[in-house]
């Protein structure tokens, strides 16, 4: 994909933040703090800033962005923001930075807010240490406005979703490969292969551990370890769950490989997936509700008299799991948008007979929906 340039990257945050900062002025925050640690992973910060990791962010109202990160030379290189804050200068205590940094700033209410994933301890810390402004920590704060942007993806957001899933696909296609000509032998095998191949391609890493379960442990929604020295694949039904991660956003895609003589009953687990995705994907479509889409999946299996112990789906992004949900308990209202970009993955699984499920990754365009990865069912002879 084409880079973008300094000046657009510029605009695509603060158009983000803008956007987020309407919220505010509608809810009466004077500013938000999010925070992204080992204690608590929080993707807004990349989000409106661009900088990967381990850092604390602050928006006011106003329109100032101002960063705390760990890493000084790292934020200087990422990061889109007014100003950034190093917080050894605190000693590394972000609560002491924060508050440093809010002191700097005009307020009119004196209300800030916290992310609700606050653990009570950390809350009254920081009730305590921000004492004279009023800390809220709200379930449905403008934290979850957050969440709610990131359901819908913004152009630069699906060119990189894009890649994410180009790369996918190079990637399978030399599994292929090397299935048929030998080379992959085990589970091992292909798990690290996608390791290398996808840092080769200038991905950042695997979205998740990589779940290659050949066929005495493709029963498994996500087999436990996600892979060990075991044959893959194997005579049976065989399953491989991956995603790369380009840029800080992951594609997720899942392939089975059915190999050699397979029993009539592991046929129709085969055919039942592939039917399921191919009616289910006629209704990733805008304004149709989600959990349309999984009990057309739910009705197809009942009527086989089998049953998918998962949700259909979900959304993708800098989160392997994001909003919206794509299940029969999903709220009524949640329907399909376009910019989503959403998983398909039916599946179904038999201690006897193995698994089998199909993901590919769904982007909602205006009229109908766009398969960004290219994921099947791989019969091999």
């Amino acid at each position: 994909m084409k880079e973008k340039t300094k000046d657009q990257l510029v605009k695509i945050y603060s158009d983000r933040r803008e956007r987020f900062i309407e919220k505010m002025k509608e809810e009466n925050i004077d500013a938000v703090i999010f925070e992204d640690s080992e204690d608590n992973r929080d993707p807004n910060v990349r989000y409106f800033t661009g900088h990967p990791s381990d850092a604390a962010l602050i928006i006011n109202q106003s329109g100032a962005c101002v960063l705390i990160p760990w890493d000084e030379n790292l934020a200087r290189q990422n990061a889109f923001v007014d100003k950034i804050v190093p917080s050894t200068r605190y000693e590394r205590n972000t609560l002491r930075a924060i508050k440093a940094v809010l002191g700097t700033m005009k307020f009119k209410s004196q209300k800030i807010e916290i992310s609700p994933a606050t653990p009570y301890p950390k809350f009254l810390e920081c009730v305590d240490e921000l004492n004279v402004y009023d800390v809220l920590c709200k379930e449905k704060g403008v934290h979850s406005y957050a969440t709610e942007m990131r359901q819908t993806k913004d152009e630069y957001e699906i060119e990189l979703v894009k890649e994410a899933a180009r790369v996918g696909d190079l990637i399978i296609a030399q599994i292929e490969k090397q299935i048929k000509s030998g080379k992959i032998k085990t589970e091992s095998d292909v798990a690290l292969l996608i390791e290398k191949e996808c840092r080769a391609h200038g991905c950042e890493k695997t979205g998740f551990d990589t779940l290659a379960a050949g066929p005495a442990r493709s029963f498994a929604i996500h087999a436990f370890p996600g892979y060990t020295a075991g044959e893959w694949p194997g005579n049976g039904l065989s399953i491989l769950d991956f995603g790369v991660v380009y840029k800080g956003y992951t594609s997720d895609t899942t392939l089975t490989v059915a190999k050699g003589k397979l029993s009539p009953e592991q046929k129709k687990l085969l055919t039942l997936v592939q039917k399921a995705y191919d009616e289910c994907l006629e209704l990733y479509k805008k304004d149709v509700p989600v959990k349309a889409a999984a009990a057309k999946a739910d009705e197809i299996f009942a009527k086989a008299r089998r049953s998918m112990p998962h949700g259909l789906g979900h959304g993708i992004g800098l989160e392997i799991h994001e909003a919206p949900f794509v299940r029969q308990r999903a709220d009524p209202e949640c329907v399909f948008k376009p910019g989503m970009i959403v998983t398909l993955e039916p599946g179904l699984y038999d201690p006897e007979l193995g698994g089998v499920r199909l993901e590919n990754d769904v982007l909602i365009t205006e009229d109908g929906n766009q398969v960004i990865s290219r994921s099947k069912i791989l019969v091999i002879d």
